[in-house]
């Protein structure tokens, strides 16, 4: 017998433990919250407390963890876009995955090309590419399990793409709203096998990653879009409810909790975004007016499809003077049925929000299952909010840290700044009471998480972080704009 016990203590020690993966965009469920690691560092460099780093070249995209291996995605040359695989005790890379980008769109400076964060399990890592469309791969040699051609995104305003897969259950799903065919998508994981669909036509360009709300009637996926809150039904993609709660467009992602959607928005009237847009261009006259060829000469050498004029302008030229004016604007550039944010005459055109929505109604539930909403002066419209110890967190450009409970949404603290001003586009990520809030000017801010602010370090990575840090094994994923350092 004890021959027997000590034979089967040994192959208990011998299996490799990964306590926690960080699979997907924020880890599990989107959260940005770890539930198991501990002893996270909190001071530390691009040279202290840094177990291992590795060279790669650009990228804004998040790493992803899953089963003992570190996932990200760089640009390999101007021409070729990469997916790595590393060991992430080690950092030894396993497998490098190269693919040609093709005739690519001009994006904005602050974007890369290598911007998407691929998900992963312990069997496949998925990964979407503009041109590319989505793959799977082996996620222990790379090699090709499936590959699904999509339409190639089309972005007025030069954004480009930005939008990540992520896992549920045995579904891999992917949204995608962009000015031309703007989509939710949902495979067989295994197979790539489409299982569902559902045009999302009614929406305009945004940036919210999907959802799990788990409900008494079973799990939703929720994705967040131009006006609206949509509950999807899983198995069928049917639409089961939806809450007319947001604005014009939505670029940060929910916090899914208990039932709960907690959203932070900020977003404009698309009327006075076009118009401000194209007079700084020096495109236009400031008539208040918007032709064909401002709107050429506003996206410059990038032509634009006649399919963004057919579907978009010629809905709103409702007189067809080649012109958009006044509120042919907004017609233009929202579904009749979907008419939110502010209008073309409104006198203040900028919107914040924060707000909890119950999951689980079934049709218009904007009257019945908004819990609470809250102007607020300091959302930001990238940065997503960290849901973590019954509290809300939200940071602003600036360092601008704002805090809520969650039952009313009641402010706690703040405005506070967090001791690093500049530009933020990663949203924070929290795991051993402490949160993480990584800076476009490579600082990483440590905060405990507490009902006031409670600064612990301020951390210079030596390089701009624009992807959010994952959290796995006792560890903390940073991948800069040039490297990737894991932190322990």
């Amino acid at each position: 017998m004890y021959r027997m016990i000590v034979l089967l203590s040994l192959v208990v020690v011998s299996i490799p433990l990964y306590a926690e993966d960080w699979p997907q965009f924020r880890g599990p469920n989107c959260t940005g919250v770890s539930e198991s690691s501990t002893d996270l560092p909190v001071e530390f460099s691009d040279t202290e407390n840094v177990a291992w780093s590795v060279d790669l070249g650009d990228g804004i995209g998040c790493p992803v963890v899953a089963d003992g291996r570190v996932f990200t995605s760089a640009m390999v040359s101007e021409d070729e876009i990469g997916l790595y695989a590393f060991d992430a005790k080690s950092g030894e890379q396993l497998w490098v995955r190269q693919w040609p980008i093709g005739d690519r769109d001009e994006i904005h400076l602050t974007n890369s090309h290598a911007a998407t964060t691929p998900c992963a399990d312990d069997e496949r890592v998925y990964f979407y590419f503009s041109t590319l469309g989505m793959v799977a791969v082996d996620a222990e040699t790379g090699k090709d399990v499936w590959h699904k051609e999509l339409p190639v995104p089309y972005f007025v305003f030069k954004w480009g793409a930005g939008m990540s897969p992520i896992l549920y259950k045995d579904l891999l799903v992917f949204c995608q709203d962009d000015d031309l065919n703007p989509a939710i998508y949902a495979w067989d994981k295994r197979t790539g096998d489409l299982r569902w669909k559902d045009d999302r036509r009614d929406m305009a360009v945004n940036y919210s990653h999907p959802v799990i709300c788990e409900t008494d009637s079973g799990d939703e996926i929720v994705v967040g879009g131009t006006g609206l809150l949509v509950g999807y039904d899983p198995e069928t993609g049917e639409r089961l409810w939806h809450a007319k709660t947001l604005l014009r467009n939505i670029k940060t992602t929910p916090v899914s909790r208990d039932g709960v959607i907690y959203i932070s928005l900020q977003s404009g009237g698309i009327a006075n975004q076009w118009l401000v847009s194209v007079d700084q261009a020096d495109t236009g006259n400031s008539d208040g007016r918007l032709t064909r060829d401002e709107v050429q000469g506003f996206v410059g050498e990038r032509k634009v499809p006649e399919a963004f004029f057919e579907k978009t302008f010629g809905r709103g030229d409702k007189n067809g003077d080649g012109a958009l004016v006044g509120e042919e604007l907004d017609l233009a550039f929202l579904s009749p049925e979907n008419f939110a944010g502010a209008s073309f005459d409104s006198t203040d055109p900028a919107d914040e929000f924060i707000m909890a929505v119950k999951g689980g109604g079934r049709g218009d539930v904007t009257d019945t299952h908004v819990l609470w909403k809250h102007e607020t002066k300091y959302t930001d419209h990238i940065v997503s909010p960290i849901v973590v110890d019954d509290r809300m967190l939200l940071i602003k450009e600036g360092g601008i840290a704002t805090c809520f409970e969650v039952e009313d949404g009641e402010a706690l603290f703040g405005p506070k700044r967090i001791k690093n001003a500049g530009e933020y586009f990663a949203s924070p990520v929290s795991g051993d009471g402490k949160i993480y809030v990584a800076g476009a000017n490579g600082k990483v801010v440590v905060l405990r998480s507490a009902p006031e602010l409670d600064v612990l370090a301020v951390n210079d990575m030596g390089d701009s972080v624009l992807g959010s840090p994952a959290i796995a094994d006792n560890s903390l994923f940073i991948r800069t704009r040039s490297s990737l350092k894991c932190i322990r």
